[in-house]
């Protein structure tokens, strides 16, 4: 097998973009040798708590650029066949992050950054809630009862900060950052062909 670790946050459209690309080269290549694991890197680590009106903080930080911004991500979404219909709060994902480090440790990362990402940027839900990582993490097969309590609590706070410095501290500024066997990055919301190709490489295929 080889690594995939991706840095993400489930607030980055281009991280949604980013995995339903890597997902469907996934699907096209379901031979592939990727043993994924996802890092947590919160694009607003400074967010309050109860998080923020989106468009405020979209105005906020992109300024009269923020539009132009918003409509490259929703065609890129489309161009996938997805339309986007995101959250009208931009939330701390500190609480979400915590999610995805025991969503790691039972091994369902994947469905809880689909449910995650779906949530936020498909199904305009608070994904700062914890009824919504409640939910989200049921639906991945995590037990109701102990995602709760654990997200009540302050379990794994520390963890998820140490981590994100770690990634800084790496030279990760940006997600999606993606790294193939702990040696190679890729940056962006890479298309499937790149990934098709990568696989192909790594395991000697003649590309299709």
């Amino acid at each position: 097998m080889t690594r995939l670790d991706i840095f993400a946050d489930p607030v980055c459209p281009w991280c949604l973009i980013g995995k339903l690309e890597l997902d469907a080269a996934l699907v096209n290549r379901p031979d592939h040798p990727f043993a994924i694991t996802w890092h947590p890197f919160r694009l607003n680590p400074q967010m309050p708590p109860q998080g923020m009106d989106r468009a405020e903080y979209l105005t906020a930080k992109l300024g009269e650029d923020a539009q132009a911004a918003e409509e490259a991500v929703a065609k890129r979404a489309a161009d996938l066949g997805v339309t986007l219909n995101p959250s009208p709060r931009e939330p701390d994902t500190t609480d979400a992050h915590r999610l995805m480090h025991w969503a790691g440790l039972e091994g369902f990362q994947d469905a809880v950054m689909t449910g995650l990402l779906r949530a936020h940027w498909l199904e305009a839900a608070d994904i700062g809630d914890h009824e919504t990582l409640t939910r989200i993490a049921a639906a991945a097969g995590m037990d109701i009862a102990t995602t709760a309590r654990l997200l009540a609590g302050d379990a794994d706070r520390d963890e998820v900060a140490s981590r994100e410095s770690h990634a800084r501290q790496r030279g990760i500024n940006s997600v999606p950052t993606f790294i193939v066997a702990d040696t190679h990055a890729v940056s962006g919301a890479q298309p499937a062909a790149l990934w098709e190709g990568v696989i192909d490489e790594l395991t000697g295929q003649t590309p299709q």
